[in-house]
């Protein structure tokens, strides 16, 4: 849900701030998840636990499995952000390297090898189309997104410009049992749980 429309660079980096401001001061007080993005504030009401938290930590682990030492996929903060775009992002995994997290506040985004969201019940839009603009924007060269209302979902790479701007060029759909490949590595989705047709219907009215 957008709570704050509007495009964040219109008034320049001060709109941008005052929004992020906004957000960190939310976190610590309100439920769910608050990130600036091209459209303003979205506010994603995620439950704590479930599905979607369980998917993530699978995700993470199956990752960190295959990944070197030197790299990590996490699933904490913080944030990653671009001021010039006016985007501040919260992926639910992060393919990164160790050096690159060890840093004093946001994460440069384009350090991030590749970003992985779990859709959320509440507002999936904020990742099937909200973060399919943004990501593209900040230089993440690998975005992938698993979907347990469907039990599917995708591999986005290869960014390339349009006249919209900078979007991935190539798409590569999984369903749930398969193996994907995100980046260098290959894990299993068998396992992964799915939402339940009331949880998607309670949040869907």
């Amino acid at each position: 849900m957008a709570i704050a429309p509007g495009n964040a660079r219109r008034d320049g980096s001060h709109l941008y701030r005052s929004m992020r401001d906004v957000v960190q001061s939310m976190d610590d007080t309100l439920p769910g998840k608050f990130e600036v993005t091209k459209e303003g504030i979205v506010h994603d009401m995620m439950s704590p636990g479930g599905p979607h938290e369980v998917t993530a930590a699978h995700v993470s682990r199956r990752l960190e499995r295959v990944m070197p030492d030197e790299m990590l996929a996490h699933n904490g903060t913080p944030d990653v952000e671009d001021v010039p775009e006016g985007i501040m992002r919260h992926p639910d995994v992060m393919v990164i390297a160790w050096a690159d997290l060890d840093v004093e506040g946001s994460i440069d985004p384009r350090t991030v090898v590749a970003a992985v969201e779990i859709v959320s019940r509440s507002n999936p839009e904020n990742d099937w189309v909200g973060k399919m603009r943004d990501y593209p924007l900040l230089g993440i060269p690998i975005y992938a997104i698993f979907d347990p209302r469907t039990g599917s979902g995708a591999v986005f790479t290869d960014i390339h410009s349009t006249p919209s701007g900078p979007r991935y060029a190539v798409r590569k759909n999984f369903v749930y049992g398969e193996d994907v490949t995100i980046g260098e590595w290959t894990i299993s989705t068998s396992g992964l749980p799915r939402y339940q047709d009331d949880e998607v219907l309670d949040a869907e009215g």
